[in-house]
């Protein structure tokens, strides 16, 4: 099979591979460069612990063609921490508890970094519907509610 070449920046680095035709973003950010913090569960577009950002918009990693993101900006959990600072997300998870086994988690909270971005300020219900496309089987979903409201109010009281 030909090998195509995809370049993209991740995590705000110039990247660039040879996929085969066919590769998902999925498996390229994970076979090919590295970045294992897209998780594959489904690979069927329904649990969206492979969620990632492609231009600001939330994509399934496991659904999207490698070759559709040559020239995007692509964002994974691991691009959200600056340095060893994690992202306030990523603390509110840690300090919440809201990740249990952790599978779901990058997904979780790159759709949260997703509602936190448009709406600063979110709603318990706004943070529900957010996250309504990634399934968790560990937490019972409050811990997460919780740990999104609480990096709101932490980003919310930082800004002031």
């Amino acid at each position: 099979m030909a090998k195509i070449p995809v370049q993209f920046t991740l995590n705000g680095s110039e990247r660039a591979e040879f996929v085969e035709s066919g590769t998902t973003l999925l498996a390229a950010l994970r076979d090919k460069m590295g970045d294992t913090s897209p998780k594959g569960g489904c690979h069927q577009g329904t649990c969206g612990a492979c969620t990632v950002m492609v231009d600001g918009e939330l994509r399934l990693s496991c659904l999207t063609m490698a070759e559709t993101c040559n020239g995007a900006h692509i964002r994974t959990t691991a691009g959200l921490a600056n340095g060893e600072v994690l992202h306030p997300l990523q603390r509110a998870f840690e300090n919440g508890f809201a990740a249990q086994c952790g599978f779901c988690t990058p997904g979780m909270i790159m759709a949260a970094a997703a509602l936190l971005e448009r709406n600063p300020n979110p709603s318990r219900d706004d943070v529900v519907e957010a996250i309504s496309g990634n399934i968790c089987r560990c937490t019972g979903y409050e811990p997460i509610i919780q740990a999104v409201l609480s990096a709101a109010r932490a980003n919310s009281t930082s800004a002031a």
